[in-house]
């Protein structure tokens, strides 16, 4: 469980050297660390994972079928990172199965080994991923081979949660980590709002014919355009 809880600036969250960040679908960076990739793309670099293709979302839709769904929300991953001042370029696609990556689980050594690869190519020192409390069967993945490939690297390893508060409040009690850092996105905050705007399929403004696919509630995105994001860093 958290202990401590401390502001954190980007130096303290990066050690003054690109991030490497894992999202398990289009949105999850900008949503969880928008903010902090704005500042780093300013600064030291960042670098963005994206693992999975993302074209599970509206499995109903006839018009848009999961290969046209995942090209979507690999262009409205790209208008993201631009918005928070990256480049395409930043952007590392694995294309694994949106809503599969538990079936993996025979492959996250292999998968943790490629992060490992872009980090040590990256000069990273700090790797963020998703929290393993989020309900999420891609962000529990995300979150173990994150801790494979940390291991591997000997380096730092922060969590950011996504829909872990959302489902359970509690949720820090179930977190093996002693200090939460917290990170003010007033200075990013317009640049973080047009990032997570430009997820559109996510927020019911382009598939219109699955009543049943996933829509972002807009109570949802609004603390993440208003709030702190949140790190979590476990005991050395």
């Amino acid at each position: 469980m958290a202990d401590r809880t401390r502001r954190a600036n980007l130096h303290d969250l990066t050690e003054g050297r690109p991030p490497v960040v894992l999202a398990p679908h289009p949105d999850d960076e900008s949503l969880g660390c928008g903010a902090l990739l704005a500042a780093a793309f300013a600064g030291p670099g960042a670098r963005v994972i994206c693992m999975t293709d993302g074209g599970a979302s509206h499995p109903g839709s006839l018009e848009w079928p999961r290969a046209r769904l995942a090209e979507l929300r690999a262009c409205e991953l790209d208008a993201a990172i631009a918005a928070l001042g990256g480049d395409p370029a930043c952007v590392t696609r694995l294309g694994l199965p949106d809503a599969g990556m538990l079936g993996l689980a025979h492959r996250f050594d292999e998968i943790a080994e490629a992060v490992v690869e872009i980090i040590h190519a990256a000069g990273t020192r700090v790797l963020i991923a998703p929290a393993p409390t989020d309900p999420h069967c891609d962000h529990e993945a995300t979150a173990e081979i994150a801790r494979i490939a940390a291991l591997r690297a000997g380096m730092r390893l922060l969590f950011y949660p996504v829909w872990s508060g959302w489902h359970d409040p509690s949720y820090r009690a179930r977190l093996p980590h002693r200090v939460e850092h917290r990170f003010d996105i007033s200075a990013s905050r317009e640049a973080k709002a047009e990032a997570i705007a430009a997820h559109r399929s996510q927020l019911g403004q382009v598939v219109q014919d699955d009543p049943d696919g996933f829509v972002l509630p807009e109570s949802f995105r609004t603390q993440f355009e208003t709030g702190d994001e949140i790190y979590f860093e476990g005991a050395a």
